[in-house]
């Protein structure tokens, strides 16, 4: 398929994200409540999609966050550099001494092992992002001076704050108007809905941003409580996915919004914490590509995997490779993402080609 993308030459910036960017604070191999050092990186499910794009495809990319003018503010610049993700469109708050008016949010994740399942804490409220309005970032230099050819943003970021909705449609009306593709990940976070109305909420917001979005991505919880579809006969635990199921779903929500012209979604059963089944499958143009799946795949760090695909997905839609192949770049950078700690891949575009070039290999278990 082909998508309407523009040029490279013709704008500045190959992706663009807006979403939170938070300090995650690893444990390593023991548990949180028994720690007594952390490793410190950065990751948001927004920006980690930038940051791939950038430090794995080599692409041009930029984020659009808010950070507190303090030490910890400018230690999350300072990975986002190093990650190769562009900060000049970052909104910085002042710092008043305490947090009061803005903080960095953290995350605690624990990695899960065997029949014990990762976890993670989030300490993310009152953040400098919850706190951003509109006309905070100037988005017609962005999209009509710099151009943006392929805008990321979601729905955690949606849930953050009642007004973020408000600023998801500045700028997503901006980006539509400057000819930028926009892709959406549902990314349903049930915490972060509770404070802001609840999955009825959480509903109301997504179906008002639907129609701006080119390419929508999420899980089988994530198209049911984020944006009122049912997937008949999903597993009660969400370990398992039915493709079939999945796709009777994604025709109710292409009828519903005709504008999403790419839906994509991973497949994923976890035998174990570090052992699972993985595999994609994306729509376009009335057509569905599952990506082969990789059996018994063993995982380092399962955090990040979906954002992993989405950037690979979206590298290879940029690089006008066809849906069958960019659904496999999708499904190949997820599963090497998992095989690292953090949130952001830590992977290289020649890994990801080898990847999909050994796509029949299966584990034995």
């Amino acid at each position: 398929m082909s998508l309407d993308i523009k040029e490279a030459g013709a704008a500045r910036w190959d992706c663009v994200s807006l979403g939170e960017v938070m300090l995650r604070l690893d444990p390593g191999w023991t548990r949180i409540r028994a720690a007594r050092s952390f490793d410190v990186w950065e990751g948001g499910g927004e920006y980690n999609v930038a940051r791939a794009l950038a430090s794995c495809f080599g692409l041009r990319t930029a984020a659009v966050t808010a950070l507190v003018e303090n030490e910890v503010g400018r230690l999350v610049q300072g990975l986002m550099q190093a990650g190769g993700v562009d900060t000049r469109h970052v909104h910085w708050t002042p710092y008043d001494g305490f947090g009061g008016n803005g903080r960095v949010g953290l995350n605690f994740t624990e990695k899960g092992y065997g029949i014990r399942p990762a976890r993670s804490v989030y300490d993310r409220g009152h953040t400098a992002i919850a706190e951003m309005r509109p006309g905070d970032i100037d988005w017609a230099q962005l999209f009509h001076e710099e151009g943006v050819r392929w805008f990321h943003t979601g729905g955690i970021y949606a849930a953050l704050a009642p007004q973020s909705i408000d600023v998801l449609l500045e700028a997503l009306q901006v980006a539509k108007a400057s000819g930028a593709l926009v892709s959406y990940d549902l990314n349903y976070r049930r915490g972060l809905w509770a404070a802001q109305g609840g999955q009825e909420r959480a509903i109301e917001v997504n179906r008002a941003l639907a129609p701006y979005v080119d390419v929508m991505l999420g899980n089988e919880e994530d198209f049911t409580a984020a944006l009122g579809f049912e997937v008949k006969g999903t597993d009660p635990d969400l370990a398992e996915l039915d493709p079939t199921n999945f796709k009777r779903m994604i025709g109710e929500v292409v009828g519903a919004f005709p504008n999403v012209q790419v839906v994509g979604t991973t497949l994923r059963h976890a035998t174990t914490a570090n052992r699972n089944d993985w595999g994609a499958i994306a729509y376009a143009q009335g057509a569905f590509h599952q990506a082969t799946t990789r059996e018994g795949l063993e995982i380092y760090d399962r955090v990040g995997g979906g954002d992993g695909f989405a950037s690979g997905l979206i590298y290879a839609l940029l690089a006008g490779k066809p849906m069958p192949t960019a659904v496999e770049y999708g499904a190949a950078h997820g599963a090497l993402t998992m095989t690292t700690p953090g949130d952001t891949s830590m992977v290289s575009l020649d890994e990801v080609e080898a990847a999909i070039d050994a796509r029949t290999v299966r584990v034995v278990r």
